[in-house]
């Protein structure tokens, strides 16, 4: 079965977790997905700056949204660093991802988070395992 670009929206937009720290798509067509967070006091940490976990599960989302853009297939991650570049109490993050190198099972990405200004806060990188269902 073929999965459509918007189902694979959708199954970003209707997850729990996406909803509850509070994502956004800004743009979603294959290869080219911009999501974006305003950031609210929930998501600070103890030091009144956004949760460095907020920044790596932005690039985890990112990642696989870039992914399954592109595959629309399932992916898993099985691994990701994150290296944080600057910090931020308020306004809105935006982030972009990019496939690397795709491979049948296994596909490298990159991403980057932006604050309001354009400055880059974050950048990462992580593997994605595809969940083919012929497997």
């Amino acid at each position: 079965m073929t999965t459509t670009l918007e189902e694979v929206r959708e199954s970003f937009e209707t997850s729990p977790f996406f909803e509850h720290i509070g994502f956004e798509i800004d743009r979603f067509e294959a290869g080219d997905v911009i999501l974006k967070l305003t950031v609210h006091d929930k998501l600070l940490n103890a030091n009144g700056k956004l949760h460095g976990g907020v920044h790596a599960s932005m690039i985890d989302i990112i990642l696989g949204m870039a992914i399954r853009s592109t595959t629309k297939t399932r992916c898993t991650t099985i691994s990701l660093n994150t290296h944080y570049l600057a910090s931020l109490s308020n306004g809105t993050v935006m982030a972009k991802g990019r496939i690397l190198q795709q491979g049948y099972k296994i596909v490298t990405a990159e991403g980057e988070l932006y604050d309001d200004r354009g400055e880059m806060i974050a950048k990462g990188m992580g593997s994605y395992k595809l969940l083919r269902t012929s497997e």
